[in-house]
């Protein structure tokens, strides 16, 4: 009877056991890979990039990470249907797919916002839930007008009501473009968007870059805030993995942890003609991954 009992005891912690590892391999990541770094690869490579897509697929789940985010770009027709096999043939997931376009014409809203319901509905089998939009600047990063902030705040919030009609967030990304003037541009969006339709992705090395102070942006942004994208640089060159640089991660980290945010962690790395190369980019992935669980306790 007492080998019995033993037995039966170790079958039910056995079991238990093996429900809370189905349960924690199900458990969604925080943490994603930007496919931009691919595109700038096979550029420094100078290489196609339909040429390069199988190799540069396999660095992520080689890099441990389980989610990408790719951006329009990879949706050209010579490349969608590979790009779609290849996310399906190495098991990942796209939580957020980004999809860039003006927002301060009508017409161009228009069309921006047909891009994403497009690239949006092709990504929903690997469990998309977003789209990240950075609205396009004018030429020559001309400065917006009142008038074309205020189009560009309706027609941000039409997206936002017409994608969440189709299961999708809105997630509004920023370049340096948008931080000048007191970040003129990205208040605006903030200020006068739905924040119900209308969430933000936020850049925290673009912010950086023009002077802002990345945990000044969070505190600001707050609860509306759903994405953030990483990198990191030393002296204006930006550095081949995420580590250690200029910017303060494990403070910013502190400060998101403080504001109880659970945003999509990002990493989006953007070799430069000067950033020094020492690893193949699979290991500047995977250490990076490496850094952002660590650092963000993922």
């Amino acid at each position: 009877m007492k080998t019995r009992a033993i037995t039966r005891r170790q079958a039910l912690l056995w079991a238990a056991a093996a429900s809370l590892l189905k349960a924690a391999r199900k458990e969604r990541s925080r943490l994603s890979l930007e496919g931009y770094i691919w595109q700038n690869y096979a550029s420094r490579e100078k290489r196609p990039l339909a040429e390069m897509l199988d190799e540069l697929f396999a660095t992520a789940p080689y890099a441990g990470f389980q989610n990408i985010e790719v951006n329009n770009g990879f949706f050209t027709p010579a490349l969608k249907d590979k790009v779609l096999e290849l996310t399906r043939r190495n098991h990942l997931l796209m939580p957020s797919v980004y999809v860039g376009g003006a927002m301060h014409e009508k017409e161009l809203a228009d069309q921006t916002i047909a891009r994403a319901l497009e690239i949006g509905a092709l990504c929903k089998e690997f469990q998309c839930e977003a789209i990240v939009n950075n609205p396009d600047t004018k030429k020559a990063n001309g400065r917006k007008t009142d008038d074309e902030l205020a189009v560009q705040a309706e027609s941000l919030n039409r997206m936002g009501r017409i994608l969440g009609e189709h299961g999708l967030q809105l997630r509004i990304h920023h370049h340096t473009a948008e931080m000048v003037e007191n970040m003129r541009e990205w208040r605006h969006i903030l200020h006068n968007t739905d924040p119900k339709y209308v969430t933000l992705c936020l850049d925290l090395e673009h912010a950086f870059h023009e002077g802002v102070d990345p945990n000044a942006i969070l505190r600001e942004a707050g609860a509306r805030t759903t994405e953030i994208h990483l990198r990191n640089k030393k002296v204006e060159t930006p550095l081949e993995s995420l580590e250690d640089g200029d910017i303060d991660h494990y403070k910013i980290a502190a400060t998101v942890k403080s504001l109880n945010l659970k945003p999509l962690v990002v990493i989006e790395l953007a070799y430069h003609p000067d950033t020094p190369i020492t690893r193949p980019l699979k290991d500047d992935l995977r250490m990076s991954r490496l850094y952002a669980e660590r650092v963000f306790a993922l």
